[in-house]
């Protein structure tokens, strides 16, 4: 129960990665305000889930694009919960943006939801974790941070700005007791990618993936990414500020 007591907003948190925290923040003790991007009926699912379980757990939605959405979602789970301790931000779109075949709206689409989103979560939410005290920070980040991707190089831009977000907000931060970090995950299996781990059309992808990856384990599970989380949220992590968690497989190790 190392999160007893605590309340965690987390965006994106109706699937994948954001889905299994919420979970795992739940089963430590954490009152969690799931926020999806606009399937109420999806989160409240996740909600449904860790409320059966014997948590305590609400469905929001907020399109993270949308300043005055962002605004009011943090307005409400304060409502609804009294705090807020933890935001992880989870929300985030994976689309190719190759050169020459790109629209705006394509290009748009990324950056607001992956940065925007995230920046604007936050400005949000650091007042309510100031005038408390403190809180955590949790940034969802990856590997193509720090290493380019073809044909997804926007992609790479946004995840690259939420590295740099998550260090330059640290320095700001800190000294408010607000611990801010990010996890920068490699291929983790989720519902985004079930075609290319399950359909025979894509196991030339598949297996150019494993080539290239040293510890054998094509996908970490979504858990890894949740365990991490808990980490960097609970007083184990109480000296991470600013950290970028590599948790790869080893992909940006190098040839």
């Amino acid at each position: 129960m190392r999160l007893e007591g605590k309340t965690a907003l987390i965006t994106g948190g109706s699937s994948g990665i954001g889905e299994a925290i919420a979970l795992r923040f739940a089963a430590e003790g954490a009152r969690i305000a799931v926020a999806g991007n606009a399937n109420l009926a999806k989160a409240q699912g996740v909600a449904d889930r860790i409320e059966a379980a014997g948590g305590q757990a609400q469905a929001f939605v907020a399109d993270v694009r949308d300043v005055s959405a962002v605004k009011l979602l943090v307005a409400d789970v304060k409502a609804a919960f009294g705090r807020i301790d933890i935001l992880v931000n989870s929300a985030g779109i994976f689309e190719p943006t190759p050169i020459g075949e790109t629209a705006e709206a394509e290009y748009d689409a990324t950056m607001d939801i992956n940065v925007k989103g995230t920046f604007f979560a936050i400005n949000e939410v650091a007042p309510v974790m100031i005038a408390q005290g403190g809180g955590k920070i949790v940034n969802l980040s990856s590997v193509t941070g720090v290493m380019g991707f073809k044909t997804f190089s926007v992609y790479c831009a946004s995840k690259a700005a939420i590295n740099y977000l998550t260090r330059a907000l640290a320095l700001e931060l800190s000294p408010h007791n607000i611990a801010v970090n990010a996890i920068l995950p490699g291929n983790t299996a989720t519902p985004m990618n079930v075609k290319i781990r399950t359909e025979p059309e894509f196991k030339e992808m598949l297996d150019g993936m494993a080539a290239v990856t040293p510890s054998t384990r094509t996908y970490s599970d979504a858990d890894d990414m949740a365990s991490a989380a808990l980490f960097l949220c609970s007083d184990d992590g109480r000296a991470a500020h600013g950290s970028l968690m590599l948790l790869d497989e080893g992909i940006s190790c190098g040839l």
